[in-house]
This record gives structure tokens, sequence and C-alpha cells, in this order.
């Protein structure tokens, strides 16, 4: 069993019409044992923000503290938000420093940039990007949240519908997955 299964997780990132999606389960598990049912995967950076990170529990949580210290640190130094390129940059670069002991993390990145442009883009452990047009996923559901989101994503969906949407893709996938699941959260922004 891979390191970045031992905790389980499923999270899910979509765009919509200036606007845009974030889910993710809440179990978090020691391989097939439950150990809480309320884990929180998705975390805030500013109002328009916002990261999931799965795989390790304990170093997510780390990675976590360590970029609210930088973008608070950028804050205090532009007197303004981190837009979400110049986030998912910083997160790369956070990931990449340490590439020989790495966090065992899968950050998912969701954010709106200028113009209300939704934003969102996933990455390795290692800090290697992967930018999408339409939905990114991770974790120990993503096969079976490929599938769900290639049969239900359309584009410039109106925020109900995307909403509706990655509720429904989470669903689906989480019951095919069984280190992930315990129902879900999901973010519209």
């Amino acid at each position: 069993m891979s390191i970045f299964e031992y905790n389980g997780s499923a999270l899910v990132a979509m765009v919509g019409k200036n606007c845009f999606a974030i889910g993710s389960d809440r179990r978090l598990g020691v391989q097939l044992q439950t150990i809480a049912t309320d884990f929180q995967r998705i975390f805030q950076i500013h109002d328009h923000l916002f990261i999931g990170l799965s795989g390790l529990g304990t170093d997510a949580q780390t990675l976590y503290q360590r970029l609210v210290f930088r973008h608070k640190l950028y804050q205090l130094r532009e007197e303004r938000d981190m837009k979400p390129e110049t986030f998912a940059n910083l997160v790369s670069a956070i990931l990449y420093e340490k590439r020989f002991g790495p966090y065992f993390c899968q950050p998912v990145i969701a954010g709106l940039g200028d113009d209300n442009k939704p934003f969102i883009c996933t990455m390795d452990s290692i800090g290697a990007k992967e930018l999408a047009k339409d939905f990114v996923v991770a974790g120990t559901a993503s096969e079976s949240l490929y599938g769900a989101c290639e049969s239900m994503y359309k584009p410039d969906m109106e925020p109900e519908e995307l909403f509706e949407t990655v509720s429904q893709a989470l669903q689906a996938s989480l019951d095919r997955d069984c280190l992930s699941g315990w129902g879900g959260h999901v973010y519209l922004v």
C-alpha cells in the first residue's frame, strides 16, 4: 500500500461560469480502519482561494500551516491577497524544495483570479503542476472521480448546477472507494 493511500481521501475541483466548486470527503482512516468522520481536507486561504490536500493527514496539516504563514508574509509585504496562479507557484516551490523528503500530499488549488476567471490546478508531491480548464481530482478515489466528472461535466455551468454536479460526482465516486467516504464538504465560490 502506498503512503498516499494510508489515510484515504477524495478531492475534486470543477469550474463553472465565473465560479468554481471544490469538494472532499470527510473520512480519516488508517488503511481500512476509520478514525474520524469529520476530517478537514479543504482550507480557505482567502475569500477567493481554497486549497484541498489529499494524502497523509499529518503532512497535509503541516503543509497547510506553512502555506498560511507564507500567505500572511505575502499580505504584509504586498498589502494584497495572492492571485491563484501566484499561490500555485508558491505551493509548487514549497513542495519542490522538499523533494528528497517530500510532503506526502497532492494539493488541489481552486480560486478566482482577475475578472472572476476561475483557476484550478493540482500537483504531485514534488510540485509538478497540472492545469485544467474543466476539473481536477486527487486522492484514493481519483479513478472513479475522473469517470464521474467526465460524464457529468458541462462547460459554463451556473453556480447551482455546478454545486449539484460536484456533489453527485463526489457521492458517486465515494461509493466505489473503501478508503474514503462518510459524506463530503463542497465549497462554491
